[in-house]
């Protein structure tokens, strides 16, 4: 992977790749070390072993790098596998498993704040405590379905609403 750790090298380059800084990023790799192996019964290194070929990422640290950069560059899985070096389906395949395994880690940790309820009465139940409110929401691109119907579900229509209009 085009990527590496040792990139790092200042806490402002850590806090633009993944969020955090370098001792966060040791802490959080701990749990996601841990629950690497508790989702999947070995370790990555003894599951790419088990499997053909060479990997384009060979450790839970360079997993959870590529997860956390993966979230905070919101790119496209074309321009994210080309960034770090591996292909736009190599890319999303690593982004989902980075995903379930930091999910399962912060949840562990307990550190994962609810993310669906029944209906409004269980979400302001559980909000009962808190004075701020923050929400902050970013659409995260996608590549486009091939094919039309499926792109009406992602169709958002912000595009016609700025798009240039000349006239002849």
């Amino acid at each position: 992977m085009k990527l590496q750790i040792s990139d790092l090298t200042t806490d402002r380059k850590w806090r633009a790749a993944t969020g955090t800084n370098k001792d966060r990023f040791e802490k959080l790799l701990l749990l996601f070390t841990a629950s690497y192996f508790e989702l999947h019964g070995k370790t990555l290194a003894e599951r790419q072993a088990d499997g053909l070929g060479t990997p384009s990422i060979q450790s839970e640290q360079e997993l959870l790098l590529f997860t956390l950069f993966s979230l905070k560059a919101g790119l496209t899985y074309d321009l994210l596998g080309l960034v770090c070096g591996i292909d736009g389906s190599n890319a999303q395949r690593n982004q989902q498993l980075g995903v379930r395994v930091l999910e399962h880690a912060l949840g562990t940790a307990q550190s994962l704040p609810a993310r669906s309820f029944a209906n409004p009465e269980e979400f302001a139940v559980y909000l009962k405590e808190e004075e701020d409110l923050i929400f902050d929401g970013v659409e995260q691109r996608i590549q486009r379905p091939g094919e039309q119907e499926a792109q009406k579900d992602f169709y958002s229509g912000k595009k016609s609403a700025t798009r240039s209009k000349l006239s002849p």
